[in-house]
């Protein structure tokens, strides 16, 4: 890399040359923000530019942006006459410049409605410690927000396996706090949630309610009476039947979710199980010019029919204003940590109201997940699979070899979301089949007391075998499954690489991965499981302009330090979206 004196005599011998320095006090823009001026160039330099071209760090002095497009990414001479005359100069003043992240996997459509609920996470999340902080959170912001009597309240984030002495919320505990309001205090996992008398009664739950297959109603000790836990399929109508934005507030809503992402450097999200309503708000969003990100939708196999009427298949997998339909989601298990995750073994903790003997359920039995399979393999659009137990991955490859037996091999864009407790075995059939991990190795701090429990230590400490699946050639992605967890891309890095649980126990050494092995599952792994690698994902000329400005390089920090780094600027398509505040 040259010196950068030779760029100081550079940027001051050649004519046509601006540097921003605007940095007025109350101005939003930092200093490294680019004032552009119509069809300008930028060229950003001074920092480590990292190009997350190839499988080892490549760093360039200087890249510039045109029209929403990178023009040029190398050496800083260079760059100076790619830019042309007029262009702006952006000193990143030793700060580290990366494509724009993606979202693997989080459910987009949640955040339009998280700022008018309840955070009731654990800490350091939040303050949902025990029982009594999660009914003192709420009933703070039902104070806060003067919320009448009759309406109802939501929170987000609840997470029995951290409650003390085994103590979880119920119903009871929300009917004495709340008794005028229905309340639904969503679970971490966001399979199901804990619901109040009022609640259950909006959602006609009762005494009479047959537990449907694969679903959970947690009953009172000694009676029929739900005690206020509902999962799986037995929460699906609550979920549908939640409150979304009006029609006036959703072009507002939507600006504020995706600001939530742009937070974190993420340029392109994932709305991962896409209701037919949910598409609606999308589609009339956008329609009102709301998206500052790009968004990618996956209708729910539930309700693809439906989803195929508002948006024919002939709109799918093309941008529209920043939105597009990127394929299906079909869920066959639910989550590890809520004991509702399918496996070829019992957990060793019993199952979540109190069952014996208990692997867990399919969502649906084989025979329906193999044609619902075919179906989506038949249309030609790509699957994204959830499954975390073992025993539910066995049931997708089962469901595979019968949907595509006539070429098992062929790449068909499926995407295995979650696949936390991979076995070796079933790693060796994702690179057969051209099956793509996504991982979620938050899980490592965030429940890997909950698994080590729940699951024994030889196998939590396997969950998410990231380094394993890049040791046979797999290129998996990983993501946040927002608000399962917090939406914090570094974090989120931080996990893969030191995998350390709350509790400060390392959770399966033999899988860490690299700091830029991690930035890879973030940046161009994911842009090849949108097949929009020739667009996103790195840095080289022709791709667009999305990007992100970091205020430490993490191939350089201590990897313990690596959750601080914080997101200083994020750009989408030339322009800037986002700036930390001072």
């Amino acid at each position: 890399m040259k010196q950068l004196i030779l760029i100081a005599v550079i940027i001051a011998t050649i004519s046509g040359c601006n540097k921003s320095t605007d940095n007025k006090a109350g101005d939003q823009q930092s200093n490294t923000v680019a004032k552009t001026n119509g069809t300008a160039a930028v060229m950003y330099y001074n920092g480590d530019i990292i190009t997350m071209e190839g499988n080892q760090p490549v760093y360039a002095e200087a890249l510039v942006v045109k029209d929403g497009k990178i023009l040029f990414v190398g050496a800083s001479d260079e760059a100076m006459k790619k830019a042309g005359k007029g262009h702006k100069m952006v000193d990143l003043q030793g700060k580290t410049l990366l494509p724009g992240f993606l979202d693997a996997h989080s459910h987009y459509i949640s955040a339009l409605t998280a700022a008018n609920q309840v955070k009731v996470y654990a800490p350091p999340a939040g303050t949902g410690k025990d029982v009594e902080s999660i009914v003192v959170a709420i009933e703070k912001f039902r104070t806060e927000k003067n919320i009448p009597k009759g309406e109802l309240i939501q929170a987000y984030g609840y997470d029995e396996n951290v409650m003390p002495d085994g103590r979880l919320l119920n119903r009871d505990d929300l009917d004495k706090a709340f008794p005028d309001n229905p309340v639904i205090v969503g679970h971490v996992s966001m399979h199901g949630g804990v619901l109040n008398s009022a609640a259950l009664k909006k959602f006609n739950i009762s005494a009479e309610t047959k537990t449907p297959p694969g679903g959970v109603i947690v009953r009172k000790p000694g009676t029929d009476e739900p005690y206020g836990l509902i999962m799986e399929t037995a929460y699906l109508n609550v979920f549908a039947g939640l409150p979304k934005p009006t029609r006036e507030q959703e072009v507002a809503w939507t600006k504020a979710a995706q600001m939530i992402y742009a937070e974190s450097g993420i340029t392109t999200a994932h709305e991962g199980a896409t209701h037919a309503e949910d598409l609606r708000v999308m589609l009339r969003a956008t329609e009102g010019g709301a998206n500052i990100i790009d968004v990618i939708a996956y209708p729910f196999i539930t309700e693809l029919d439906t989803c195929l009427k508002v948006m024919p298949i002939e709109k799918w997998g093309k941008y529209d204003r920043g939105f597009k339909i990127g394929g299906v989601k079909i869920t066959i298990d639910g989550s590890p940590q809520g004991k509702t995750a399918y496996f070829t073994k019992p957990y060793l903790t019993g199952g979540p109201g109190g069952e014996k003997n208990w692997s867990g359920e399919l969502s649906a039995p084989q025979e329906i997940i193999n044609p619902a399979v075919k179906r989506v393999y038949e249309m030609g659009v790509p699957l994204n699979l959830h499954a975390n137990g073992d025993g539910a991955i066995d049931a997708f490859i089962k469901a595979h070899e019968f949907a595509a037996k006539d070429d098992l091999t062929k790449d068909r864009h499926v995407t295995m979301i979650h696949a936390q407790f991979t076995r070796k075995d079933q790693l060796d059939k994702y690179l057969e089949y051209k099956i793509l991990p996504s991982f979620y190795t938050l899980h490592t701090y965030y429940f890997a007391e909950a698994h080590i429990a729940n699951r024994g230590k030889e196998q939590a400490m396997y969950i998410s075998p990231m380094r394993d699946a890049i040791n046979i050639g797999l290129r998996p992605t990983n993501h946040t499954d927002f608000y399962v967890a917090p939406i914090d891309q570094m974090f989120m890095l931080w996990s893969a690489v030191n995998r350390i649980s709350r509790a400060g126990e390392v959770i399966g050494a033999d899988q860490k991965v690299t700091p830029y092995e991690a930035l890879q599952a973030m940046t161009i792994n994911v842009a090849r499981q949108y097949s929009e690698e020739d667009s996103k994902g790195s840095l080289t000329a022709g791709k667009r302009a999305d990007l992100v400005i970091l205020d430490k390089n993490p191939l350089k920090a201590d990897p313990m330090t690596i959750k601080d780094i914080k997101v200083m600027e994020t750009i989408k398509d030339g322009k800037t979206i986002y700036v930390k505040s001072k």
